[in-house]
């Protein structure tokens, strides 16, 4: 008997039928006799409709400025899996399972009080194991938890994937499986590349950079926690047959597991290649030289919830000056260029040069730290198919280059091909 978390997607219940579907895969895992705790995520297209509703609201009113309490905005888009959660219980007890759904508050999930985007502090998971002890399948919204004021928060967008892996490393779970519309991870995406083979295994390491990297598979967060907890995760498909051979094989069921790299007895040099689009390149000309540049830049840079990404510093011939690139996403130039604005006189640059369109491409495997050249390869093949490379940051496991974006899709090919990736 194993002790699993099961999270489901919002396409995997994007209606009755889907839901119907996912309750065959719960009760797979308990005719199997294993303890089984659910998370869902909301239907398909619900969040974005009760945000939009949220955002309406103020305008039909009247108000001149269309802002709202985040603590109401939160009341509002939680509802989406509490929707979810208990259409499969009613599904699960139609088919004879012991079902209860129960909303984040229950547990309780406790977070943080930013409404909106919470970060998960604590959860008791006593509440659970007495549900797995009576043979209870406690299904569990997704998405929220409860902040110190006593109201219901939400975590953020893609914030289930993180209440499932939080909910196992409580309950101490066997593994987490995160039933997607994928079957696993890719070495890249398989719609740029269809060369593009699943992976059986990858480090926790290795999917933080590919999910941090422009990979949509799984939610930063949620790899942190699994990484920090060290909960086995697999990425699986909802879409097969709950009922076909291996599905509920417990060792090795089919899809991708994120396990520490301990558990990978052969690694790759390069296990994937990601790759973000609708990037931005800000660069600082003639920036003065001296202690405190460079936090005068980024501080307030950062304090506007700007992201920066890939930063590059040359330093002028004389010493006395310096130039600074960085990257933003491209919804953020304009706010970016006014802070920066705002900040000239006090840290003294000539020119603001900004370029949009450029992609990111990232080569990512824990291989590279014990060997030499994967750069250099990189590098090559770029320029061998005349990719023109605008910035490059390096770190351990992955090198990150900066390049125009209508060239990705060529640059992700021939990556992927020159470090074998597509060699079964």
């Amino acid at each position: 008997m194993a002790r699993i978390v099961m999270k489901f997607g919002g396409t995997s219940v994007a209606d009755l039928s889907r839901i119907h579907n996912v309750a065959r895969h719960v009760k797979r895992e308990v005719d199997a006799g294993n303890q089984v705790a659910v998370v869902v995520s909301a239907m398909s297209g619900k969040t974005n409709e009760l945000v939009g509703w949220v955002q309406e609201t103020p305008k039909v009113a009247g108000a001149s400025m269309p802002l709202y309490d985040a603590r109401e905005y939160d009341a509002v888009v939680a509802s989406g899996e509490q929707v979810t959660s208990g259409l499969l219980a009613i599904a699960l007890q139609s088919m004879g399972v012991h079902a209860r759904s129960w909303q984040g508050w229950q547990i309780p999930i406790k977070t943080d009080g930013a409404h909106g985007a919470a970060r998960i502090l604590d959860i008791d998971g006593s509440f659970l194991i007495r549900r797995f002890e009576e043979g209870q399948v406690a299904v569990v919204a997704g998405f929220q938890g409860i902040a110190p004021d006593n109201r219901i928060s939400t975590l953020g967008r893609g914030g289930s994937d993180t209440s499932a892996v939080a909910i196992a490393a409580a309950v101490k779970a066997d593994r987490c499986d995160i039933y997607t519309d994928v079957d696993g991870v890719y070495t890249t995406d398989p719609r740029i590349e269809p060369k593009a083979r699943r992976l059986a295994k990858i480090s926790f390491e290795e999917m933080l950079e590919m999910a941090s990297l422009g990979a949509k598979v799984l939610q930063v967060r949620s790899v942190e926690l699994a990484m920090v907890h060290k909960v086995r995760t697999f990425v699986r498909s909802s879409f097969d047959d709950p009922d076909a051979p291996g599905m509920g094989d417990l060792l090795n069921p089919p899809g991708t597991l994120i396990c520490d790299e301990d558990e990978i007895v052969e690694q790759q040099v390069v296990t994937g290649i990601a790759y973000a689009k609708d990037e931005a390149q800000i660069s600082l000309r003639r920036v003065a030289d001296r202690p405190g540049v460079a936090a005068g830049i980024f501080l307030p840079l950062a304090e506007a919830n700007i992201n920066v990404d890939m930063i590059v510093q040359n330093i002028s011939e004389d010493g006395k000056s310096t130039d600074m690139t960085f990257t933003v996403p491209n919804g953020d130039v304009a706010k970016a260029l006014a802070v920066l604005d705002q900040v000239r006189k006090d840290v003294g640059f000539d020119v603001v040069q900004h370029e949009d369109g450029m992609s990111k491409v990232s080569v990512i495997g824990i291989g590279m730290r014990s060997h030499a050249g994967v750069a250099a390869t990189a590098f090559k093949a770029l320029a061998d198919k005349a990719i023109n490379i605008r910035a490059i940051t390096t770190s351990e496991i992955k090198i990150s280059i900066l390049i125009d974006g209508p060239y990705t899709e060529l640059a992700v090919r021939t990556l992927h091909s020159v470090y074998g990736l597509d060699k079964h």
